[in-house]
């Protein structure tokens, strides 16, 4: 991670996180999109991601590198303490611990907010991602074979969770705002 900090992206981030994350999409299994979203789609999802959870990019040289972002499991109130992560690193960065900076403030950042678990989701074979969450805590919660289906075959989504500290009747997780920046900055310098 040399010469790379982290910062908590922009809607100007849009057109640079489309970038590290189109060859995903157009070229993998790893994302289950079809096409890569529109800087336009990609600015109002950053902005309405930041309204309520974080959204992390990795910069080196003024080019982001990578990026991380949590977001609401599932829409049901009971699930509110629970939130999916998602990483994703310029292949260009790979295996230099982008993907693992990223992840381990958002993680903070998450567990500060309140959340009690948090979820990723892997589409299968990734032994890169797989050794990612489980060097970070995560453990395997199951797997579902076969429900994805692109580049002419069928994929398997393994899905994996980290318990967060709670106690026993949490109050709802805190919005990403309402972190002071000082926490924040925290998180960010490691």
């Amino acid at each position: 991670m040399d010469g790379s900090s982290l910062r908590v992206a922009t809607p100007a981030d849009a057109s640079a996180v489309r970038d590290v994350y189109a060859p995903y999409v157009e070229e993998t299994a790893v994302s289950f999109a079809t096409a890569a979203p529109s800087v336009e789609a990609l600015e109002g999802k950053i902005e309405t991601t930041l309204r309520r959870n974080p959204w992390l990019v990795c910069e080196r040289d003024g080019d982001v590198i990578g990026y991380a972002y949590a977001g609401p499991f599932r829409e049901r109130d009971a699930y509110q303490w629970t939130t999916e992560t998602s990483v994703y690193v310029d292949r260009e960065a790979h295996r230099e611990g982008v993907g693992r900076a990223l992840y381990e403030a958002l993680l903070e950042l998450v567990e500060a907010q309140g959340y009690a678990s948090a979820v990723g989701v892997v589409t299968l074979p990734n032994p890169a991602s797989v050794g990612l969450h489980e060097s970070l805590g995560f453990e395997h919660v199951g797997t579902f074979d076969d429900v994805g289906y692109k580049n002419g075959a069928w994929h398997d989504v393994g899905w994996w969770r980290l318990r967060l500290p709670s106690p026993a009747a949490p109050d709802p997780p805190r919005a990403f705002a309402d972190l002071s920046d000082e926490r924040v900055r925290a998180a960010l310098s490691g």
